[in-house]
């Protein structure tokens, strides 16, 4: 890689990292030490329209057609129930592009440690083992995109004794 094109891509990185840091700015985590929203998106701008009032239109004009199409593919249509938007990360899990499913892994790995570290306010213990046992199902249409994200998600869920749920694979197909 060029070193211009290196630091073209760095101050992008940036650029995206002061974005996603300023529209979530007021947000918390759900933790009890109200860890700032920020501190999540590892894959910066994935939940910036899901959460806040950013538009797809926002983020091509800040960052280009190929970002927007990908924070489209991992973001939530908070019009559909949440048990509908659930069930429908397991079923485009499989059909993503290949960067909305490395979002989409960086994400879930994120989720579930800061559920190991710490349960969110107002969540019991068998909430956080079905969000575990949700993630697996929609992690199960991922593999094959990158083995060291698998292989942390992997060893979470062998952690907690999470198998693959049959009912949820085939609700995928």
């Amino acid at each position: 890689m060029e070193e211009g094109t290196m630091s073209s891509d760095v101050q992008r990185l940036l650029e995206a990292a002061n974005f996603a840091a300023i529209k979530h700015k007021s947000q918390r985590r759900k933790d009890p030490e109200g860890t700032p929203y920020i501190n999540h998106p590892l894959a910066l701008l994935h939940d910036t329209v899901e959460d806040t009032d950013t538009t797809f239109a926002e983020i091509e004009e800040r960052f280009g057609e190929k970002v927007r199409s990908i924070v489209a593919e991992v973001t939530d249509d908070k019009l559909l129930s949440k048990k509908e938007r659930k069930l429908r990360q397991i079923q485009h899990a499989p059909h993503c592009s290949y960067e909305a499913k490395l979002v989409k892994l960086a994400d879930k790995l994120y989720n579930l440690r800061d559920l190991k570290r710490c349960t969110p306010a107002g969540w019991t213990e068998r909430r956080v083992e079905e969000y575990f046992i949700w993630a697996s199902s929609v992690i199960a249409g991922l593999r094959g995109t990158n083995q060291t994200l698998e292989k942390s998600l992997d060893a979470l869920f062998k952690e907690r004794n999470i198998l693959l749920d049959d009912k949820f694979l085939s609700e995928r197909d």
